[in-house]
C-alpha cells in the first residue's frame, strides 16, 4: 500500500475519542496508513485502547482528558465539546481530516488549510435519534430535560458549523442523505474499509449459533435481538462489551452467552439496530456467513435479501425472530457472499480516499508549491 502523494504537506487528523477500536478507529487507522506523517487530536485519549499505529502518532488530546472521571464517564461532558474541539491549534497544517461522528467535523482548520471531514454520521443524538440515547425510559424524566435542552443547543452548533468544512465524505448513502438533510451540504460516498484479508472462511461448516458483534447501547437493540432469539428458538452469542452489558447479561436467559469473536462458526450474524453502514456485518460476510439485519440505514447497501441474508421490515421481535428462522432455512452460498464483501476491501478503501486526498490538496496548492 502506497501512502498519498503530500510531499511537503503537513497533515493533522481529527478524531472525536479514542476509548477502544471500534468501526470509526478502524478507519482512522486505514487513513493513518496513507497518511503515516500525520498529526493525531482527539477530545480524550485512552492510552493502550486503540491499535498500535495509533498510538504510535502519540494523540493530542484535549482538556476533557483531564476532567474527572472523563475517561470513563467523558459523555458527561458534551457540552463542553465544542469549545475542546475549537481550541485545537492546527495553524501548522496544511490539510485537516477529521473522522467524525460528533465534533470533530466542526474543528477550526485556519489560514490556507482545507478541511475534508469523512463522516460517520451527523450527531444521532443530537437529531433523529435523542430517545433512542436518552428517552424518559433510560435517564428518567429530569435528566431526560435537561438533555433535551443540552443536545438542542449542540444541534444549532453542529448545523452553524457544518460551513467548517470544504469537502464532505460519507461512510454510506443513507449517511450522504442524512449530510444533506442536517448540514444542506453534498458528500461523495466512500465505504469503511473490511479487513476481507483477515476476516475469511476457514472451510468449516456454519454451527448452529447466531451471533451478534457490538457495543452494548441501547441504540444497537441487543434486548429486541434476544427476546427474538427466544421467540425463534435459537442458540444466540453475544460478543461486545458497554454500559449495558450488565443489564443484558441480567436479561440472557439459557439460549444466551456473551463470548469473544466468533463469526465463522455462526449460522448467520444478527445486526438488531440500525447502523449508519456497519462494519461488523461486512467481516461475516467475508467470513461467508449471512447477516439478519433490518431494512433500514446502512446494511441495506451491503446486504441483499434472500442472497447475502435476510433483511427484516419491522424493528419488533416478532419480526426479527421471523428473519431469524428465514435465514434458518435458506441454502446460502458462503463463496457467493464473501465475493460480496470485498467490495469494502481495505485496499479500495484507500484507492478511493487517495484520490480524495490528493485532489482536496492539489485545491490549496499546497503540493505544488
Amino acid at each position: 500500500m502506497e501512502p498519498a502523494d503530500l510531499r511537503g504537506v503537513r497533515v493533522a487528523l481529527v478524531h472525536d475519542w479514542l476509548t477502544g477500536m471500534r468501526g470509526g478507529e478502524k478507519v482512522l487507522d486505514a487513513l493513518l496508513e496513507l497518511l503515516p506523517d500525520a498529526a493525531v487530536f482527539t477530545l480524550l485519549h485512552v492510552a493502550g485502547a486503540v491499535s498500535p499505529r495509533i498510538e504510535a502518532r502519540r494523540p493530542r488530546a484535549s482538556f476533557v482528558q483531564y476532567l474527572p472521571a472523563a475517561k470513563r464517564r467523558y459523555r458527561w461532558y458534551i457540552g463542553l465539546f465544542p469549545t475542546a474541539v475549537e481550541q485545537f491549534d492546527l495553524d501548522a497544517f496544511d490539510l485537516v481530516l477529521s473522522t467524525s461522528h460528533c465534533a470533530a467535523k466542526s474543528v477550526v482548520a485556519t489560514g490556507r488549510a482545507r478541511h475534508l471531514c469523512y463522516c460517520h454520521t451527523p450527531m444521532r443524538y443530537a437529531w433523529d435519534q435523542f430517545d433512542n440515547y436518552f428517552g424518559r425510559q433510560r435517564v428518567g424524566p429530569l435528566r431526560n430535560r435537561v438533555f433535551r435542552l443540552a443536545f438542542s443547543r449542540l444541534a444549532r452548533w453542529d448545523a452553524a458549523t457544518a460551513g467548517r468544512v470544504d469537502r464532505y465524505v460519507a461512510n454510506s448513502n443513507h449517511v450522504a442523505g442524512r449530510i444533506r438533510r442536517y448540514y444542506n451540504r453534498e458528500s461523495t460516498v466512500v465505504y469503511p474499509p473490511v479487513d476481507t484479508t483477515f476476516y475469511c472462511p476457514n472451510g468449516s461448516p456454519p454451527g448452529s449459533y447466531f451471533l451478534i458483534v457490538s457495543a452494548l447501547v441501547p441504540y444497537k437493540r441487543i434486548d429486541m435481538a434476544m427476546e427474538a432469539c427466544r421467540l425463534a428458538g435459537v442458540q444466540l452469542r453475544i460478543a461486545g462489551d458497554g454500559p449495558e452489558r450488565a443489564r443484558l447479561q441480567a436479561l440472557a436467559g439459557p439460549g444466551v452467552e456473551f463470548v469473544g469473536w466468533r463469526y465463522r462458526g455462526a449460522r448467520a450474524f444478527l445486526l438488531p439496530g440500525e447502523e449508519d453502514f456497519g462494519i461488523a456485518p461486512v467481516e461475516a460476510l467475508a467470513c461467508g456467513r449471512p447477516v439478519v439485519g433490518l431494512a433500514r440505514g446502512g446494511v441495506t447497501e451491503t446486504v441483499s435479501d434472500g442472497a447475502t441474508g435476510v433483511l427484516v421490515d419491522e424493528p419488533v421481535a416478532e419480526a426479527y425472530a421471523a428473519g431469524i428462522a428465514r435465514a434458518a432455512a435458506l441454502p446460502f452460498d458462503a463463496e457467493y457472499i464473501r465475493k460480496q464483501a470485498l467490495r469494502f476491501s481495505r485496499r479500495r478503501f484507500h484507492d478511493e480516499m487517495r484520490r480524495l486526498i490528493e485532489d482536496t490538496v492539489r485545491q490549496v496548492g499546497g503540493a505544488a508549491s
